[in-house]
């Protein structure tokens, strides 16, 4: 029987989260599978892996072939490369104990890489947060000020120009009254 270690979709339409099992090839996607291995969030940034290492390392041993998918997350999790290292070590181009140095390695350099991600993420996260809140505080302090200027005393100086624009107005009318007295008189003779 030729299994293969794919992706069984969940999640609803927009949001997909993914079972990783072991299935028989002819069987569907979200069909009768042998074992689940773990579990994929794409939804997350990075995205959320969670996988029994040792079960989906001896699926990989027996002959199980990974689809695409699986291939990539296989060996962002390491299992391909440590399948990789006990190959070397049954062929005698290392012993156990320089495979296990290596992948240990390399695991300490792939979480430092992942939490370098993650604090870069929140980083930037937080500088938005900080330009949005001081965006937000400008915006406030414009407002306060122009609500300042708005109810500020300005009534004096408002009841000056009144009385300045009412005398104007009085002048400008006792001068054109008796210019329009006299067209009136005009036209009666």
């Amino acid at each position: 029987m030729a299994t293969k270690i794919r992706l069984q979709r969940f999640g609803k339409k927009g949001k997909p989260f993914f079972h990783v099992v072991v299935a028989d090839s002819r069987s569907p996607r979200d069909g009768k599978f042998i074992e689940r291995l773990g579990s994929y969030n794409p939804n997350t940034n990075p995205a959320t892996i969670e996988l029994n290492f040792d079960k989906t390392l001896d699926w990989v041993n027996k002959g199980a072939e990974p689809t695409d998918t699986c291939r990539a997350i296989l060996s962002y999790k390491g299992v391909l490369y440590k399948k990789h290292l006990e190959g070397g070590v049954k062929k005698g181009a290392l012993t156990a104990e320089q495979a296990e140095a290596k992948f240990a390695e390399w695991l300490s350099a792939k979480d430092g890489r992942i939490e370098g991600k993650k604090d870069s993420l929140t980083k930037s996260k937080d500088e938005v947060k900080k330009a949005a809140l001081a965006a937000e505080a400008k915006k406030n302090a414009d407002r306060a000020a122009a609500l300042a200027i708005k109810n500020a005393p300005v009534v004096e100086e408002v009841e000056e120009e009144t009385v300045a624009e009412t005398s104007d107005e009085a002048t400008v009318a006792t001068e054109e009254t008796p210019v329009a007295e006299t067209g009136a008189e005009e036209e009666k003779a």
